[in-house]
Parts: structure tokens; sequence; C-alpha cells
């Protein structure tokens, strides 16, 4: 039986990934590394330090040394950045137009790229993003695209972004999503894309509890190989 396994859950914002990730780690007892996170922590930076999107030497600056800590709690996983949190701050609607546009750069795709294979290395663990299976662990042991309809996905973010408090309306929502979705999958370096192996589920009808299901059913086949 397989143990320590790399799973890899790749998708596009509002497809279940992040609660879907977490879920599955705590039940398979791994580590839940939102990769996602670290493009986020990059672009709340630019954003508050006047950093072009365009200017990849800047941005790549950012990427080294970051006091980061991911902690774990009943309620989630908090990000701190030396002493502040920024749990919330990275969940912003321009801190994540500014994710999306960081992402884009080489360098910064690079840089975080040496620092997510060193996170999840070891196995054991459940990494979030956009491109895990097809450039961070391409031989991940287990990969998952989640997909949803647009209307679904919008949706889901806005009761999101209401939940935590952000004034925002959901025309403005969608319109944000599609640029974003647009960027992600056109970008020339790393774009969004399901990998030839991955398991695809949409989750556009189901709940959180049968999405978590169907994942564990995958990975309990292939832990039995």
């Amino acid at each position: 039986m397989k143990t320590a396994l790399i799973i890899a859950i790749d998708g596009p914002s509002g497809a279940g990934k992040s609660s879907s990730s977490r879920q599955l780690a705590a039940r398979l007892g791994y580590r839940y590394i939102d990769t996602g996170a670290l493009y986020r922590i990059i672009g709340l930076l630019a954003w508050e330090r006047h950093i072009s999107p365009d200017d990849g030497e800047g941005l790549a600056a950012l990427c080294h040394d970051l006091p980061l800590h991911f902690v774990s709690e009943p309620t989630g996983v908090r990000i701190v950045l030396g002493e502040r949190d920024i749990t919330t701050a990275i969940r912003q609607p321009e801190v994540s137009q500014m994710a999306s546009k960081v992402s884009a750069q080489p360098a910064v795709r690079q840089a975080l790229l040496t620092l997510q294979r060193q996170m999840g290395q070891d196995g054991g663990v459940v990494l979030e993003g956009r491109d895990i299976g097809t450039v961070v662990f391409p031989n991940a042991d287990v990969k998952f695209f989640l997909e949803a309809s647009a209307e679904e996905r919008g949706q889901r973010r806005y009761r999101e972004l209401q939940q935590q408090g952000v004034s925002t309306t959901l025309e403005a929502t969608l319109r944000e999503m599609a640029e974003r979705d647009q960027r992600d999958s056109e970008r020339a370096h790393a774009p969004l894309r399901c990998a030839d192996d991955a398991i695809v589920v949409d989750s556009t009808t189901l709940s959180l509890d049968e999405v978590v299901r169907l994942l564990l059913q995958h990975v309990a086949a292939v832990r039995k190989c």
C-alpha cells in the first residue's frame, strides 16, 4: 500500500478547491498547502508597495526570504507574514486581481516553484493550485481537476466575499472572475489547464461532502496499488 502520497488539486477559482483540499487533507491526516496563497501574498505586497505587475525583477525580489507561516486551526488555516495575520487581506478583490497578474511573471513563478516543491517533496500533502499537476508536481501520485459552471463559481465567490465583509456586487464578482480565468488560461508561462492524467470532478451540483467522498474514493484506489 502506498503511503505519504503527493495529491495535486487544480482548477479555476470558485470550483471548490480550497474547501475540498482542506477537508481531504484533514481526513487523510495530510498537510494542506494552498499554493495560490503564495501568489496572493506577492500580489498583496506588490499592491501595498505600489510595485507594477509588469516589474518582474521587483516582484521576484518579494519572493525571497518570506517570513511566512501557515497556522492550522479547527476553523481553517491562518496565514501569518512576520507577525501580521494576512489571512483576510489576501482575499480582497483587488489583491485577487493583482495575484493573477503577478502570477503571469516567469520570474515570480520560478521563484515560488522552488518553494512549492520544497514544501511538498516529502509527500503526505494535498497541494491546491492552478499548475500543481502540470508544472509543480507533474509526477504527483494523484491529480484532480475541479471545475464548475461559471455561474455557480461566481455565486460561490460572491457569497465568500460577503461573509468576509467585502463590499462588492455579484456582477462585479462575475466580471472579475471571468477576467482572471482568461488571464490564467492564456498566460504564456504555466497556464491553467487540466493535466492529461488528472481526474476531472465537476462540482456544480455536488455538495462539499459529496466532492470530498469522491476524492477519497480515488485516493483509496491509488493507495491500494
